[in-house]
């Protein structure tokens, strides 16, 4: 007779990687940063267990095994939602804004002004830092143009000091050759964009608010031929028209043979804070996912002047406050309880409002 060995316990419930996004051909995981391409073991199995076609413990012992060590599968778990892999970093040190864009909620609601101090900088730099090894690049915007900050190029400087890659989207009005010069001593930006949306000087001011082309096509002159960063774009912004289309053919001409990259792309409604641009065509019932630049609730932090960290960068009116760095550490934020809750609703683990701002942009997957 066998002696008893005790009570056996139970295997782990499994679950499909919640934070997971699909396509036709792959399936990419956020938390990873690897994908499964149509074709391997696992791809069609995890589609079909996605739409609830079949279940975990119909899968072979080998696959589900093979699934789990890739995370693929996961043990279920009520704190999932506090998963992440911080890529990226938009840090925003003033809401200063010298332009109002047609495209842009600034246009319409201009907030009121507030600055970080350089000791509060350097404080949420010194905690963004401890992310360094995944950090692919840290945005100086929201929606502030960076370089009407007097205290830019200090930003700059104590992005490098804690090793991490500064990457900059700017109008082009502060990016004089005096900054440009004083970046390049100290090694240039990981990242560099411009937006630029026509060469017309009368349409520059109106579809902007400020008569600035003359200033910014002076400073994008001297350093059009200068490798400020490894990656130099230039983004022209339009409704998608004949109009845009010939600015964009324009931009690219008068700076052929440059260090910039031209790109042509359409405005969007930034998830209805804007009354024109692409939008869904209808608001989104399943929410599936985010697909802007990676996935903003797992792989963005959003920091405000105020130390406030916020949903996204679509979030204009700061309506999904999801922790103070005044108040608490940005460890605590990123593991805690209110952005746990938003990205279980951004990948439909949870059933979000209706009104949710995901519903209405045309990044969120579904």
């Amino acid at each position: 007779m066998n002696e008893d060995s005790g009570p056996r316990v139970a295997a782990p419930a499994l679950e499909v990687e919640p934070f997971l996004h699909y396509g036709p051909e792959r399936i990419y995981n956020t938390l990873t940063d690897r994908f499964l391409n149509v074709g391997e073991a696992g791809f069609h199995e995890l589609k079909s267990l996605r739409e609830g076609q079949s279940r975990v413990e119909d899968l072979s012992s080998e696959l589900a095994s093979r699934l789990v060590e890739g995370a693929w599968l996961v043990e279920s778990s009520p704190t999932l939602g506090a998963r992440y892999l911080l890529k990226y970093v938009s840090l925003e040190a003033s809401t200063v804004c010298n332009q109002g864009c047609y495209f842009c909620p600034v246009s319409i609601d201009r907030r009121e002004v507030h600055s970080m101090s350089m000791e509060m900088y350097e404080n949420v730099v010194s905690q963004v830092s401890a992310y360094r090894d995944t950090i692919e690049g840290v945005s100086m915007i929201l929606y502030n143009e960076p370089t009407a900050d007097k205290r830019f190029v200090d930003q700059v400087r104590v992005l490098k000091k804690y090793g991490l890659p500064p990457a900059v989207l700017t109008n082009g009005t502060g990016l004089t050759p005096d900054r440009v010069d004083k970046l390049l001593e100290f090694g240039g930006l990981k990242y560099l964009s411009v937006n630029l949306s026509t060469l017309d000087r009368e349409r520059y001011k109106r579809d902007r608010d400020g008569d600035h082309l003359p200033l910014v096509l002076r400073n994008l002159d001297y350093l059009k031929d200068k490798q400020l960063a490894p990656q130099m774009d230039m983004a022209v912004l339009g409704t998608g028209d004949e109009v845009h289309r010939q600015d964009y053919e324009d931009i690219c001409a008068r700076f052929a043979g440059s260090k910039f990259t031209i790109h042509f792309y359409k405005v969007m409604n930034r998830a209805g804070a804007v009354p024109i641009g692409m939008h869904p065509e209808q608001l989104h019932e399943n929410l599936r996912g985010c697909e802007q630049t990676g996935s903003r609730p797992v792989q963005w932090i959003h920091i405000n002047p105020l130390g406030q960290c916020v949903l996204c960068c679509q979030d204009y009116h700061e309506d999904y406050v999801v922790g103070d760095l005044r108040e608490e550490s940005l460890d605590a934020i990123l593991t805690g309880p209110k952005i746990s809750l938003l990205r279980r609703w951004v990948y439909g683990a949870d059933g979000a409002p209706d009104d949710f701002i995901c519903r209405r942009c045309i990044y969120a997957l579904s």
